[in-house]
């Protein structure tokens, strides 16, 4: 009986230190980079779940790479805490692709600080360090760990001699962890004698898993398994990511409660990061949903921090505006949060039906901050007074405001937003160019449907160029739809860009799925046009005819008639209709009362002054006429409304009710972004009127947007 007593204490013993041990990391340390004009410097992120950062110091370095580094530039940041949890080490790329270009790269940033805060640094040239290595032109993303036979630490990365692949090594970093006290030994290579780069070390179950992703053909990351740090790896050869875009960097983390680890990865190409979580590192789900930053990271790492470790973060590099803009209540459209920085003001925009009379923001707080009130607020009133004290600091006081607003009308990054009534659901739906990828590299279409063109949910992808299109793999752009009733079954044909092309893909359903033709119905110039994109379809049905059209094109407006089954042109149907010189691209065209209407963008979608205009005809095949007034919808300076354009209209069903659906920049950054505006956009709706002539009235932007429309069945 003893001994079963003494046990039970024994194992009581070892669960509260095991829990003690889980609870004594309460928060999570994101340091990364971001790259372009000024982005390699070294800058923090803090979050309490290891899901949602926030950046400190305003998203600035927190370092400066020119008191660092040898090329004044850092990438790639790695952090760690020393074994004895008293130190802190953190190694990058030494590299400055501003001034440099992409190398040669011969050195490492060595940093170590004891509080997070006051650091201290040396730089490792390799080709000057050992003659051996003299060769190398490439040092790439170095990482740190601990070595407990060695009881050293062992610092690797990637490195390559001239044309080579690049392979992997290792060094044991001297005692004050200010250079290398052993020559670079191989640690790693790929058997095909393919590159591998980013290595990214994770000890778990008396085993070392080494994350490294492989370059060339079938890019990704790839994972090698050994019960030896320095020797000994296995490769499971499987991608990891779970995605199909190219991604790098891996870094994965321990999350403080025991459920797992978060392996994160950049998607360099698309602007993005990507999340997945695992128990085992060998199965990985996508959580991108569960994820939010309010910055854009590049490569880095993520290392968990104690509340005191926290609190001297914030007290560093936190500020009261960051405290203010940090709320996480989902009915806030938090990309459209506004701070007037001098007036001490912020308007928190907040989704349909918000109870405003009891409203909770739920400022994100870290440790050594505080905010008051922190009970929900009556915001019907006006302004609620908001007091911020971060410690070490004087508390400032914000006046916030909160409101319901219907622009932009889904939330989120969308653009060329196609509208449809389907008369077989009895619903809205609109279809958008999936935004907020760098260069306009998105890859899929997604869907929202609502019954009151207020309030919309979404469908999910409803069409994925890598899994669903066969011909296009890039550019997922501009669609749009037609619902035609064939016999007692309704058919939808989705007509979309990828690739510069035009396909067209089929449904049941107006929220699919769309299967695909199999190749594009649009892939090259009209006869006679010199320049221009294949983009931006437009499907149309004559009411007097019973034919049916496709418009396209960008820097030209081209038309061809669709045969009956509308996956196909009738040839020798195609005509240019170009109304004149200021045509860019987004044609959308409408009948109402015995006149044809022709919509179009002018200007770039990048641009303040991207905006629609429209001209009349008597047929859907021109020619058009220019109104003397011709604007329908333009930037408004004075609200903090930009680049207006690429639009679509509905006439609400039994009424000559009309509203015009449209993009504009995300407000209010979209303005400070430069081009980069022109892929950050949000889908906005606005009432359209007519004149007694049957001319446009100009539509005046609004972030109030519509009231619940409703069809009378």
């Amino acid at each position: 009986m003893k001994k079963i007593v003494l046990l039970g204490v024994l194992v009581g013993l070892y669960t509260a230190a095991i829990a003690q041990s889980q609870q004594k990391y309460s928060a999570y340390l994101f340091t990364y980079f971001t790259g372009g004009k000024g982005g390699e410097e070294i800058r923090f992120a803090l979050s309490n779940d290891g899901y949602h950062f926030r950046a400190l110091n305003n998203n600035r370095p927190v370092l400066n790479s020119a008191d660092i580094s040898i090329t004044g530039g850092v990438r790639d940041p790695h952090i760690m805490r020393t074994a004895d949890g008293k130190t802190f080490y953190m190694v990058a790329t030494d590299m400055n692709t501003e001034k440099y270009g992409w190398g040669p790269d011969y050195s490492m940033v060595l940093l170590k600080s004891t509080d997070l805060v006051h650091w201290t640094s040396k730089t490792i040239d390799i080709t000057k360090l050992y003659e051996k290595f003299a060769g190398v032109n490439r040092v790439w993303a170095p990482q740190t760990i601990y070595d407990p036979q060695a009881k050293k630490y062992m610092i690797y990365w990637s490195m390559r001699f001239g044309e080579e692949a690049d392979k992997i090594y290792y060094a044991y970093a001297n005692k004050d962890f200010t250079g290398l006290e052993t020559e670079p030994k191989q640690l790693f290579f790929k058997p095909d004698g393919g590159a591998c780069i980013d290595g990214d070390i994770v000890y778990k179950n008396n085993k070392y898993y080494l994350f490294f992703k492989t370059e060339g053909s079938g890019a990704g990351i790839k994972i090698a398994v050994s019960d030896k740090l320095t020797s000994g790896y296995v490769l499971r050869d499987k991608y990891v990511q779970q995605t199909k875009d190219p991604v790098e960097g891996a870094g994965t983390f321990k999350l403080n409660d025991g459920s797992g680890y978060i392996l994160m990865y950049d998607m360099y190409t698309q602007g993005k990061y990507q999340f997945t979580r695992t128990t085992d590192l060998e199965n990985f789900k996508l959580i991108d949903d569960e994820v939010s930053m309010n910055f854009h990271p590049r490569h880095g790492t993520v290392m968990p921090i104690t509340s005191k470790e926290t609190a001297a973060l914030t007290a560093k590099w936190e500020t009261p505006e960051d405290v203010i803009l940090s709320p996480i209540n989902k009915q806030i459209k938090t990309i459209n949060i506004v701070l007037d920085t001098a007036a001490g003001k912020v308007h928190l925009p907040v989704k349909p039906g918000t109870d405003l009379k009891s409203f909770d923001p739920r400022f994100t707080l870290f440790p050594g901050v505080t905010i008051s009130p922190a009970k929900p607020q009556d915001f019907t009133k006006g302004a609620v007074k908001y007091s911020v004290t971060i410690a070490g600091k004087r508390a400032q006081v914000f006046e916030v405001t909160a409101q319901e607003t219907h622009n932009p009308a889904i939330a989120g990054y969308y653009a060329d937003p196609e509208i449809l009534y389907a008369e077989k659901t009895g619903k809205f739906y609109i279809y958008p160019t999936s935004d907020g990828f760098d260069g306009w590299s998105g890859k899929y279409f997604k869907a929202f449907f609502s019954d009151d063109m207020v309030n919309w949910k979404d469908e999910g992808k409803i069409l994925d160029l890598p899994q669903d299109v066969s011909w296009a793999k890039k550019n997922a752009w501009a669609p749009c739809i037609i619902e035609k009733k064939i016999g007692n079954e309704y058919k939808y044909f989705y007509y979309f860009a990828a690739a510069q092309k035009i396909g067209v893909a089929t449904a049941n359903d107006p929220a699919g799925p769309f299967t695909d033709s199999g190749k594009p119905l649009v892939a090259q110039l009209p006869e006679g046009v010199k320049g221009g994109q294949q983009i931006d379809a437009d499907v149309f049905a004559d009411p007097q005819t019973g034919k049916n059209y496709l418009y396209w094109g960008n820097g030209y407006m081209a038309v061809a008639e669709l045969n009956d089954d509308m996956v196909s042109l009738k040839p020798g149907t195609t005509k240019i209709l170009t109304p004149y010189a200021h045509y860019n691209e987004g044609t959308y065209v409408f009948y109402r009362n015995g006149t044809y209407y022709f919509m179009w963008s002018e200007n770039d979608t990048r641009s303040p002054n991207y905006s629609v205009h429209y001209g009349t005809s008597k047929s859907p095949l021109g020619p058009i006429e220019i109104p003397q007034q011709n604007t329908v919808i333009a930037k408004d300076a004075a609200k903090g409304i930009y680049g207006t354009g690429h639009n679509s209209v509905i006439q609400i069903p039994g009424t000559d009710e009309w509203y015009i659906v449209y993009h504009r920049f995300n407000y209010p950054k979209g303005i400070t972004m430069g081009d980069a505006a022109g892929y950050n956009r949000e889908v906005c709706i606005d009432k359209m009127e007519f004149d007694d002539k049957g001319l446009i009235k100009q539509v005046t932007p609004t972030h109030e947007g519509i009231k619940p429309v409703h069809v009378k069945k």
